[in-house]
């Protein structure tokens, strides 16, 4: 049988950014840009990884997982968001909200601790480099990638179900554009005290530690640099992380950001534009960042580009030649 609903409500509103029916098409032109960027650039990201042997390597795996995460993540929240302005509806029924809930968390933490891998990546490439591929070897690659998956997958699971034991009788306005577990506890009318422990417990663990770790791998990152005598070899060095340093830079700020916000604010506004950079931007960024920063990257996406300038053409004169 399908689980029923004991809640007392059926659906709730995404009440997004703005009310005003003149700014919902700049709203859907903008945040329709917004996804089919960060669709195209982490897809360049992850063809380039697969189809560059020269890329077969621990960092870009990495990378390519975390591409595909943002692919995900994103896409958790656009779709619906566009498709409530084109209908010119803020409804979004309570079954699909708490699987909103559950995908969102999921791919959410896999971004948090994929980056804290990355970052550990970082350290044996620079601190241990006579070792480097003896660690980093393939099965290690494939564990720390799946562990990542089982912690989310279990953290994103046991979030959910605290949420669907609650009730919701009164207000279900969610002032965002998609189901915020925070905001979801806040409007239930039954007892959240577990909720807000579990939450609370989550943030620590799940964020807290992943960040401990960043932060201990650049410390040693740092110290292994600074020991470097030559110029050069520090900027080669330090070069290497820029592009990670500055994503997770991205992320943790506006993540935390969005926790505060959420958690001691009462201003839907500051909130929802705090969340739309948490999930919307900093997934558009992060293939820009990589590639703009990546000589390898920009390589391979330099030959792509040539190499369909080259087949265009040649398409078009093949289809003359048969007309």
């Amino acid at each position: 049988m399908a689980p029923t609903n004991i809640t007392g409500v059926s659906e709730f509103l995404l009440m997004g950014f703005s009310e005003e029916p003149g700014q919902q098409p700049l709203i859907f032109g903008l945040f329709l840009s917004m996804y089919l960027i960060t669709m195209f650039g982490n897809l360049l990201i992850i063809l380039a990884v697969i189809s560059d042997s020269h890329l077969h390597t621990p960092m870009y795996f990495f990378l390519s997982n975390l591409s595909f995460v943002d692919i995900c993540f994103i896409s958790t929240t656009i779709p619906k968001m566009l498709w409530n302005i084109y209908t010119q509806r803020q409804v979004i029924n309570y079954v699909a909200c708490i699987i909103q809930v559950y995908f969102l968390m999921l791919f959410a933490g896999l971004d948090d601790l994929l980056l804290t891998v990355m970052a550990y990546d970082r350290f044996v490439a620079i601190c241990h480099p006579l070792h480097y591929t003896v660690i980093m070897n393939p099965q290690l690659c494939g564990i720390l990638v799946l562990v990542s998956w089982v912690i989310s997958v279990l953290h994103s699971l046991l979030q959910t179900l605290m949420v669907w034991k609650l009730s919701f009788c009164r207000e279900v306005e969610i002032p965002h554009f998609y189901c915020e577990v925070n905001h979801m506890v806040r409007l239930a009318c039954s007892d959240t005290f577990l909720n807000d422990v579990v939450i609370y417990i989550a943030a620590v663990l799940l964020a807290g530690g992943p960040l401990t770790g960043i932060f201990y791998s650049y410390s040693k990152i740092a110290s292994s640099i600074h020991r470097i005598s030559s110029a050069q070899g520090k900027y080669r060095a330090f070069s290497t992380c820029v592009s990670h340093l500055s994503v997770v830079s991205l992320f943790y700020c506006t993540s935390i950001g969005v926790y505060l916000s959420s958690t001691a604010t009462h201003s839907s506004h500051s909130s929802a534009t705090g969340s739309l950079v948490y999930t919307v931007v900093t997934p558009m960024l992060n293939p820009f960042i990589y590639s703009l920063r990546n000589r390898d990257i920009k390589r391979v996406l330099m030959a792509f580009f040539r190499m369909a300038a080259i087949k265009r053409p040649l398409v078009l004169n093949s289809g003359r030649s048969h007309d």
